[in-house]
């Protein structure tokens, strides 16, 4: 087992108090920082005051929002959640809103009022947001005007509507009247929901996962300390605001840090770049596909020193494409990060600049506060150095599943359904998930190892591997290929390259040339439509 508590120089400021807690289970101790906060809104309340002139938060159009501003807008729509429309704290409320201010305030005043956010995702189709809905139990959702098609009807079921009206042109809540009875404090404790967010998968197959805000809160303070966040910094939020990196590991770390968010209301590698280079932005967060296409972009972009570090997360960057970047982006560092949405966004966060370490390709080390377990399909726990299932526990695990019980959250601890194994420096490296290892006639093959092999091939800008059905050993591995612009590589140079970095049976027996690989709504690559892909071009 390894404890992140022992593996991080935990100063005097950094050190972890035990606290009582009590949850779905009873009371327990969780490890937090000290003087933590009730939830995301005493850390905007303790910015605002420091710094109310600040610009917070610019929006899509390039707006810039105060602190100050920020938290007035908030306590309006708190006051009006709770004095006209009688929300009362433990409710949960929905969050269907594009990245914008709005979606700020929203959540801002939700954990002020002690009420559970639901984000919906604004990719849904309108069927999936209505099965979300009625599977989240939400006494209300604040909406953007361009879903009223979708949400409209569930007025005449009890749940009450708030549209943003106009956004692109004022502040989409502006229309909505205070009774002027704004108070200062909040109606949540570090015990509370603070959200129910479903995880990826349709709403049919998706879990909902509850996270308290002492998970919430404890992410938060634990980018801030070991990402070494200030007022001084300032990112892009691009990717979707409503998954739990922009959460917390945008939204709230910067918040809490006092820095500067521009939001985009959908991803373009151009644009988030011209943002980075026209406001000296020092800090992206993102997933592989985000940073492989701006690598796309490079030439156009050739220095951007304003940029010190990115962290990467969502799933395996090559450590061939964090060269590449290195190469681009001489002065950044590269953090890789490995979490879930159950582990309220960081697991392992990597100490310094996996660019240049002898480490590049781990996911880092366990945050202060967690403890991991290498397990077979037993529970039985594996030496350093074995793969098997990442199980955790701590104090950012989720405190339960919505309405279902399951083996995979069990005393604690989660076991994450993904493959991975720690060498002796505590250093934990994700092989994929249990679902993705090719099972080919006995022999394991992890995906990662061949796309890792694949991308450090020159021409080759991006590699996904998946396994498909064969007569003689049941499974064998296929690759999706996306090439540099101005190679042309053939399947046998690509077998020829592959014989010098992997084992036989490794090497993919089936290949595919794309322009591009497919994604989920999430940003990361979607191997279930690769392997359909083979599938259908049988």
């Amino acid at each position: 087992m390894h404890s992140g508590n022992d593996l991080w120089n935990l100063t005097e400021q950094k050190a972890l108090d035990v606290r009582h807690i009590a949850d779905s289970s009873g009371e327990k101790e969780i490890l937090s920082y000290p003087h933590s906060f009730r939830s995301m809104y005493d850390m905007l309340v303790r910015s605002a005051e420091r710094q109310g002139d600040k610009g917070a938060i610019a929006d899509n159009e390039n707006h810039m929002h105060t602190y100050r501003q920020l938290l007035m807008d908030t306590d309006v729509l708190a006051d009006y959640l709770e004095n006209t429309l009688g929300f009362q704290a433990h409710s949960r409320v929905g969050l269907l809103l594009y990245n914008s201010y709005e979606f700020c305030v929203s959540i801002f005043a939700l954990f002020k009022l002690g009420l559970t956010a639901v984000p919906i995702p604004t990719k849904f189709r309108e069927r999936e947001i209505c099965s979300l809905i009625e599977k989240s139990d939400v006494k209300g959702i604040l909406s953007d005007i361009h879903f009223e098609h979708a949400v409209a009807p569930f007025s005449g079921k009890g749940i009450k509507i708030i549209f943003s009206e106009n956004a692109a042109g004022e502040y989409g809540f502006s229309h909505l009247k205070t009774g002027n009875k704004l108070f200062a404090d909040t109606r949540a404790e570090l015990s509370s929901d603070a959200i129910l967010m479903y995880t990826s998968g349709t709403t049919d197959q998706s879990k909902g996962v509850v996270l308290k805000n002492y998970s919430v809160i404890h992410g938060i303070m634990t980018y801030q300390k070991l990402l070494g966040i200030t007022e001084e910094d300032s990112s892009v939020i691009s990717i979707p605001i409503y998954h739990i990196t922009g959460i917390v590991a945008l939204l709230g770390l910067f918040i809490y840090a006092g820095g500067t968010l521009y939001l985009h209301k959908t991803f373009d590698a151009g644009r988030t770049l011209a943002c980075v280079r026209d406001f000296s932005v020092t800090f992206l967060h993102a997933s592989p596909t985000v940073y492989l296409k701006m690598l796309d972009l490079q030439t156009s972009y050739p220095s951007l020193p304003s940029l010190r570090m990115l962290a990467c997360g969502s799933s395996n960057m090559p450590p061939a494409k964090i060269r590449k970047l290195q190469e681009w982006l001489p002065q950044m560092e590269f953090v890789t990060v490995y979490g879930l949405t159950e582990t309220s966004s960081p697991g392992t966060i990597f100490p310094g600049n996996a660019a240049v370490s002898p480490y590049i390709g781990s996911s880092g080390r366990p945050i202060p506060g967690t403890e991991f377990r290498i397990v077979n399909e037993d529970g039985e726990e594996l030496p350093d150095g074995q793969v098997g299932e990442i199980a955790i526990r701590g104090t950012v695990v989720l405190d339960r599943y919505d309405k279902i019980e399951t083996p995979l959250l069990k005393d604690g601890w989660l076991r994450t359904g993904d493959l991975g194994y720690f060498n002796e420096e505590a250093y934990l490296y994700i092989a994929g998930r249990k679902k993705d290892m090719i099972n080919r006639g006995g022999e394991k093959i992890c995906i990662y190892d061949v796309e890792n092999a694949l991308c450090r091939m020159e021409g080759v800008a991006d590699a996904a591997v998946a396994g498909i059905p064969d007569e003689i050993y049941g499974e064998t591995a296929a690759a999706a290929v996306v090439l540099e612009k101005g190679y042309m590589l053939e399947e046998t140079d690509i077998r020829a390259f592959l014989k010098t970095m992997l084992a036989g049976y490794k090497i993919p027996a089936r290949f595919l040339f794309l322009e591009k690989l497919p994604v989920t709504p999430g940003g990361k690559t979607d191997r279930k439509a690769v392997k359909k892909r083979f599938l259908q071009e049988k």
